[in-house]
């Protein structure tokens, strides 16, 4: 902690040997139960931190946005998942030059005939044939096909019949899980998404479609499964820091949470401790897709202070560069230092160009956020 003293605020810190005990979690519970891991790294946009994840067993990773993906497709990643529906031209073509040019195993997700064809127009324009997964929607309600739309095996086998495509298999996402009330919640949910691709995949089968790969992916659910019967590979994404919303849901301990913004007090008043971490860099997000169930945009400790013994206090309203934390008792003075446990880390992480890394002992290592900013 006495390096902190020196670190000017606010910045995004990572506790090291925390950051290397979650991904080992998550890799020893894919390894436990057969599943290939290929994590998002929307949550970290960190090259470090993916080759972390790779070292430890990871096959390759996630990505949303094209520049997202080609950033580590460029550093050398084998198994890139795009796992957004990508329909623009610009943005495939510059995709499948990358894949030309660094040659990773490229995997698409679409869930429209409009959606098919780009991707089959994009690869025959560029003579490259990547594997396209039919998104399905297990509740989340965002993107994907529901396994009771009338359009679920036509849209199959238009991936299948595309002779510039290859049909990977199916992929969801079950984000819902963010909004549930507590960890039982998150395990129906769980157990709900393994239940509706095992019937999508069983739909598929009896209709001749071979389907090889039963993606699926979220941290809380990952955290929560008992049992993956039918799945082959999981996605998720914000393990490696975990957040409040895990945390909320009672699916960790504080001691899992390897992120968090150390800001200074820069004001007091009757009402409230003023910090320097306001929206720009805390976000004002409530939780990932908008489903926090706590109150505030965070979760503040002093310095020195033990966290496992504390409540914490709340960061109860923001403004761009300000943090209002209720006072409710606590003492603190103008420049005390403060560590605080985000909503959501994904957002945060995005907000910073270089997150401090914290070792057991030396200076802290500062690691660039490769990928920051690439939302196209």
């Amino acid at each position: 902690m006495v390096f902190l003293e020196d670190v000017e605020t606010p910045c995004v810190v990572v506790d090291h040997e925390r950051l290397l005990a979650n991904i080992r979690l998550i890799q020893d519970k894919a390894d436990a139960n057969w599943l290939k891991l290929c994590p998002h790294v929307k949550t970290h946009k960190s090259l470090e931190i993916a080759r972390l994840q790779m070292d430890v067993g990871a096959k390759g990773v996630t990505a949303s946005k094209t520049d997202e993906a080609l950033v580590f497709m460029a550093a050398g990643v084998p198994l890139i998942t795009c796992a957004y529906p990508i329909i623009s031209r610009t943005k495939l073509d510059r995709l499948f030059a990358g894949a030309r040019e660094y040659g990773p195993e490229l995997r698409l997700i679409a869930d429209s005939a409009v959606g098919i064809d780009a991707l089959a127009q994009a690869a025959a324009r560029n003579e490259i044939t990547p594997e396209v997964f039919l998104k399905i929607d297990v509740g989340l309600h965002r993107c994907g096909v529901r396994e009771n739309d009338p359009a679920l095996v036509r849209l199959a086998r238009h991936i299948v019949d595309a002779p510039e495509l290859e049909f990977a298999g199916l992929l969801s996402h079950a984000g819902q899980s963010y909004g549930a009330v507590d960890s039982e919640g998150v395990r129906e949910i769980a157990r709900e998404e393994c239940a509706i691709m095992n019937r999508v995949r069983e739909t598929l089968e009896k209709n001749g479609i071979e389907v090889l790969e039963v993606s699926v992916g979220s941290t809380p659910t990952v955290l929560a499964a008992e049992d993956f019967d039918g799945i082959t590979e999981i996605r998720p994404g914000n393990y490696v820091f975990m957040d409040l919303a895990s945390l909320r849901l009672g699916l960790i301990e504080k001691r899992q949470v390897a992120l968090s913004v150390l800001s200074s007090v820069v004001s007091v008043n009757p009402d409230y401790f003023i910090i320097d971490a306001g929206s720009k860099t805390l976000s004002s997000d409530l939780g990932a897709h908008g489903a926090g169930q706590g109150k505030g945009f965070g979760l503040a400790f002093a310095l020195q202070e033990d966290a496992e013994q504390r409540e914490g206090m709340t960061v109860v309203k923001l403004s761009e560069e300000h943090g209002f934390l209720e006072r409710a008792g606590h003492s603190l003075a103008v420049g005390d230092r403060l560590r605080i446990i985000p909503n959501h880390a994904c957002a945060v992480v995005n907000l910073t160009d270089s997150l401090t890394i914290l070792g057991p002992k030396g200076p802290p290592l500062i690691w660039p956020v490769a990928a920051r900013g690439r939302v196209r």
